[in-house]
């Protein structure tokens, strides 16, 4: 009989997940551009300016500004489909965002990507980027996040919108916000955000002590 398979080892840093769109990447231009370009094919009138200032919710949220409600989804649809085209060259990566992801790897942990985006185009994104999570999960918002977080064992979730900070709590996971897109630091906290960083540049050093503090409270157990 063959012998069964030795189980996985486990990970001996924390699995971390990240938020997407202004917590890794700078999407603000190339979401613009792909807004402008859909405005255009339509005829609809989309302030890209505006949208561009409250992202993190669903696409749908920001169309349904836009379009009647029966045209959502069909709307929705398209823009994921020319988005590749129009808005992954853009895009620029959060200051600190490639050496946050590392950081988690470099501990010997698991670093996934967990956002309301299309999961096709965020992998895109991260691919164009040069940032390589383990893992990256589309297309979760908010409180739905916990989902995923839970299913991989996150101790923690690394956002920057109120959503971000509701989708931690709920899956158990530590809450670290970073003021860098259409919340700021005061708003975070108010939501309850258990460690509020000026941005990702800040976080492999935070890393490193929560880690060692984790350590050290396993060796206590």
């Amino acid at each position: 009989m063959a012998p069964h398979p030795s189980p996985r080892p486990p990970t001996a840093g924390p699995t971390v997940g990240f938020d997407l769109d202004m917590t890794l990447i700078d999407s603000r231009p190339g979401i613009h551009a792909a807004y402008r370009a859909l405005s255009a094919e339509t005829g609809v009138w989309i302030d890209a300016d505006l949208a561009v200032t409250r992202l993190g919710p669903p696409l749908e949220q920001e169309l349904a500004h836009w379009f009647p409600d029966g045209q959502i989804q069909e709307m929705g649809d398209r823009y994921r489909e020319i988005y590749p085209v129009h808005a992954i060259g853009p895009t620029s990566a959060m200051p600190g965002a490639r050496e946050a992801v590392a950081a988690v790897q470099e501990l010997g942990g698991r670093a996934i990507v967990v956002t309301a985006k299309h999961e096709p185009n965020a992998v895109l994104h991260l691919a164009h980027l040069g940032i390589a999570p383990d893992e990256t999960i589309g297309r979760l918002w908010a409180e739905a996040k916990a989902e995923a977080l839970r299913e991989h064992g996150a101790s923690v979730y690394v956002g920057d919108h109120l959503g971000d900070v509701r989708g931690a709590r709920v899956a158990g996971a530590l809450s670290v916000a970073v003021p860098t897109g259409p919340c700021d630091a005061h708003e975070l906290r108010a939501a309850g955000a258990d460690v509020v960083l000026e941005d990702l540049t800040a976080f492999p050093q935070w890393l490193r002590s929560y880690s060692a503090d984790r350590a050290d409270r396993l060796d206590l157990a």
